[in-house]
């Protein structure tokens, strides 16, 4: 037991020694000592650094002073990059030094931490010693107890007695005895684990002893590098500072040499001073002359500009009595022209063979032309050669530009204040509408005379204040409709201007003043979108009705006060084909025939102007009293006959150029005593009088 005892003081001791050396083993008195050396180079190579770019400030300077082209500048930027480079290198360094102190600061804590561990154990094996001692002296007083016993007389009596006492301390000290060892057991094992922490600390410290020099080396290359580096930045700055010295000598002396030039050049200049000194007296006694003589250039100056202004405003009037003598006769000249020409012109155009009626078998061409004569136009009919003569003819490759050059000039008389009327006749499918209308890219006479008048109307804005007009009626079952009104379907009638003059006008229809090409094609749409149109067995889009454009342009001279107002009828008539050959029925039919019934009313007036007869039948029809004032007087009319060259269409052909020829021969005249019908069966023709009439009378 004794023995047990001793074992468990030797193994206290020696855990208690080795626990010291432990502790002596794992200061951190090295560690920290290169830390402060760390710290101590590092706030060394800072103070380098900084004299190192007070060097390069000063070289700077001196490179700035230098006013040469060969300074080094070059190999100084170079330096200046190496030592950023090095600051930046020791920067990092730093850096680096700093996590080490970190990864210092981290480990001597854990060694704080190992060495609390350790004083817990090393109190604990104490207060377990001093446990063990005072149990040790009350087993040796109990021994000494029991050695003052009397001993028993036998020896198997005191076997027996010292047996049972024995066995019970025995017993206690066996359990007394296995917690020691248990405790043992456990500071064994939290010796076990210091130690291998004390390991693991001893080789992380080897490892930053192994960094710290490994650093110290490079910053002590660094610093090496620094040094060389300071010791050739000062070598250049010598020589930079010499050479700068050196030069500025050398531009001193030249300054010099100058200031000698510009001495000798002063005294040299003297005499032209004198002579510059009089020249200004002169000058300035001529600028203090100077206003009187500019208050006598500007006298001058107005007097002939008055006079200049005199003799130009005399030649202007003169130009203006001459401009209004050429404008009269101008318009004289012109209506004599047009007189000479016919005050009712005829033109034919005949149409092009499309591509399906060249495919088709019926695809001969039955027209022929002269090619000497444009106003000639033959026609085979039934093996027989037929000629008509007209004003002009355009052949199937006529562009629209080409007929409307023919027109142009009877367009411009509605400005000068004549009433003018062209109007398109001839069977459906003819080219009526293409010529009167044409399509978006090649328009026909209706928007080429509008323009056309836009442009007259222009040239004489600054004598000359014009306004347009545009209506558009349809004549449709031989009533009135407003193309270009809210409500195309009211009826409309034609009644005598209350105001005396004679004229014509139509109480409701819609104008619309246009001032620009964008406002008639505004107006054409809409027309165009009011008109009827339907289907028969020559056209698949025939119109079913004629088609009026009334243009009224009204003119006042600023000058003369004069005011003149002229109307340009432009008409697209309905097909003039015979209702047997159209196929047309029902409304159709009814249609067809109140076309042909004003187109016989056309026919009727035509021949009444042409015998110049006393009574002209204007009002047997709307269309005929609606262009009165057009076709008669001194108004001026224009026939344009639309023909097929196809031998299905010869008899319509052939009919529309005989009714051409008739109305070629019709002449108007001024005269204010013929007498026009203004009474007849009714005050004006309805669609309740229709007269069936099954062809005209050609």
């Amino acid at each position: 037991m004794l023995l047990q005892v001793e074992e468990l003081e030797e193994k206290l001791l020696d855990q208690t020694q080795e626990v010291e050396r432990l502790r002596s083993e794992l200061g951190a008195t090295d560690l920290e000592k290169q830390l402060e050396l760390l710290l101590v180079e590092n706030e060394r190579l800072k103070q380098e650094l900084k004299s190192c770019r007070s060097s390069e400030l000063k070289l700077d300077a001196a490179a700035e002073n230098c006013s040469c082209s060969r300074c080094p500048h070059s190999q100084a930027r170079q330096r200046e990059r190496r030592l950023a480079e090095l600051e930046k290198e020791l920067l990092e360094k730093s850096s680096r030094v700093e996590d080490l102190q970190q990864q210092l600061e981290e480990t001597t804590r854990q060694l704080e931490e190992t060495t609390r561990q350790l004083d817990e154990a090393r109190r604990r094996q104490l207060e377990n010693q001093q446990n063990l001692s005072l149990r040790l002296q009350e087993c040796e007083e109990q021994l000494a107890r029991q050695a003052a016993t009397p001993r028993v007389q036998f020896v198997t009596q005191t076997v027996e007695v010292e047996s049972a006492d024995t066995q019970k301390v025995l017993a206690e000290m066996q359990l007394k005895n296995g917690a020691l060892q248990e405790q043992l057991t456990v500071q064994r094992q939290l010796l076990r684990e210091l130690e291998t922490q004390l390991h693991e600390s001893q080789r992380t410290c080897t490892q930053l002893r192994t960094q710290i020099l490994v650093y110290e080396g490079e910053m002590e290359r660094a610093q090496g590098q620094l040094e060389a580096e300071m010791q050739n930045l000062e070598e250049e700055k010598n020589r930079v500072i010499e050479e700068a010295f050196i030069r500025a000598e050398s531009e001193m002396k030249a300054v010099h040499e100058n200031l000698a030039g510009v001495r000798m050049n002063l005294l040299s200049l003297q005499p032209a001073l004198r002579t510059l000194t009089c020249d200004y007296n002169c000058l300035k006694r001529q600028v203090q002359d100077f206003p009187f003589m500019l208050d006598k250039a500007i006298t001058e100056a107005k007097q002939e500009i008055c006079q200049v202004i005199s003799e130009v405003s005399n030649a202007n009037q003169e130009l203006l009595r001459k401009y209004k003598r050429e404008m009269n006769l101008r318009k004289k000249c012109h209506n004599e022209l047009v007189r000479l020409k016919g005050n009712i012109r005829v033109f034919c155009r005949v149409r092009p063979v499309s591509q399906e009626e060249q495919d088709s078998a019926d695809a001969k061409t039955m027209l022929s032309f002269d090619s000497d004569d444009d106003a000639i136009l033959y026609l085979s009919n039934k093996g027989k050669i037929m000629t008509f003569e007209l004003d002009k003819v355009f052949p199937p490759q006529a562009t629209q530009e080409e007929v409307f050059q023919e027109v142009q000039s009877l367009i411009t008389s509605c400005i000068d204040g004549f009433n003018v009327c062209i109007f398109a006749y001839g069977q459906t499918g003819s080219g009526k509408t293409y010529t009167m209308e044409g399509v978006a890219d090649d328009p026909g006479i209706n928007q080429r005379a509008l323009r056309l008048l836009f442009s007259e109307v222009t040239e004489k804005a600054p004598d000359w204040d014009y306004k347009i007009s545009v209506s558009m009626v349809e004549i449709y079952n031989e009533t009135l409709r407003n193309l270009l009104g809210e409500n195309p379907t009211d009826k409309l009638d034609i009644k005598m201007n209350p105001d005396g003059s004679g004229q014509l006008y139509v109480p409701g229809l819609t104008e619309i003043t246009v001032q620009s090409p964008e406002d008639i094609n505004r107006v054409f749409e809409l027309g165009h979108m009011n008109r009827a149109t339907a289907c028969t067995n020559l056209n698949e889009h025939s119109s079913r009705s004629h088609a009026l454009l009334i243009i009224t342009v009204s003119g006042f001279n600023v000058a003369t006060g004069n005011r003149t107002q002229g109307k340009l009828n432009l008409v697209d008539l309905a097909g003039s084909e015979r209702i047997g050959k159209s196929g047309a029925e029902g409304s159709r039919l009814r249609e067809a025939q109140c076309i042909n019934k004003s187109l016989s009313a056309l026919g009727d007036v035509i021949n009444a102007l042409r015998g110049k007869h006393s009574h002209v039948p204007f009002r047997n029809s709307r269309l005929t009293y609606l262009l009165q004032d057009s076709l008669s007087g001194d108004s001026k009319t224009l026939m344009m006959v639309q023909v097929s060259p196809l031998p299905a269409n010869m008899s319509e052909s052939v009919c529309s150029l005989k009714f051409a020829q008739r109305v070629r021969s019709v002449e108007l005249s001024a005269s204010s005593s013929r007498r026009h019908e203004n009474s007849s069966t009714s005050s004006s023709p309805t669609h309740d009088s229709v007269e069936v009439t099954m062809s005209l009378p050609f």
